[in-house]
């Protein structure tokens, strides 16, 4: 995930989650490789980033570029259904509330997607110092987005994936031949396998589900891919 931030004491650069699941993964597993997620923090980039994260004193400054591009964009439509849009994203901009937190309809959405404004992408206003950790997760759910995991001997890791992803999808995000050949897969979420000892006892206690391309996948699941290609 790339984070963009705007007027935030933060530096440019990787930053290690701090992962509670991957710690006691790691401590259960004892794998040899551990494999983490990272985040990327860049300032001002904001059309590669996947979240932006705005000062809250400094979020009106953010605001006026789109502001400005709304603006323009009115006064050049011949498009009513584009005018009525854009005229209702320049009343909550003038607010000071982003853009993704507007409730377009879908036909509305549409037409503001097409001009792009930065407050579109998932934006948090952060009000006062801010811990990094914290705000990874807090990117995370305000761009719908979470953690599944794969877990053993060999390595443990968190996958980054969409919010309602299905397990052939999380399987394509691990492999691409995991999802061309999927059969099945075992899923057991983190809170019930942390009350055993390995995945034998998950399995024997009934924590384990065997589950179709279309389950979809929870946020702590942990998933072991059956495939055939």
């Amino acid at each position: 995930m790339k984070i963009s931030f705007f007027e935030l004491d933060i530096q440019e650069g990787k930053v290690k989650y701090n992962d509670e699941i991957i710690i006691k993964l790691t401590e259960k597993f004892e794998p040899k490789k551990i494999s983490p997620f990272f985040a990327e923090f860049k300032e001002a980039d904001f059309i590669n980033a996947d979240c932006i994260a705005v000062a809250k004193d400094k979020l009106l400054d953010f605001l006026i570029m789109d502001m400005e591009k709304v603006d323009n964009r009115i006064a050049n439509t011949n498009d009513p259904a584009e005018k009525a849009a854009l005229l209702k994203c320049q009343q909550y901009l003038e607010k000071e509330i982003p853009a993704c937190d507007i409730d377009f309809t879908e036909e509305e959405y549409i037409k503001i997607k097409e001009l792009a404004p930065l407050s579109l992408k998932p934006t948090l206003i952060i009000d006062g110092s801010v811990d990094i950790n914290d705000l990874i997760a807090k990117a995370f759910a305000k761009a719908g987005m979470m953690f599944f995991y794969t877990a053993g001997k060999p390595e443990v890791r968190s996958w980054p994936v969409k919010k309602g992803s299905d397990a052939v999808t999380c399987a394509g995000k691990i492999h691409s031949d995991l999802a061309r050949g999927f059969i099945k897969a075992e899923v057991v979420n983190f809170k019930d396998f942390e009350t055993v000892h390995n995945m034998q006892e998950a399995k024997t206690s009934g924590f384990v589900k065997l589950v179709d391309k279309d389950h979809v996948i929870e946020y702590g699941d942990m998933l072991d891919i059956r495939f055939n290609v």
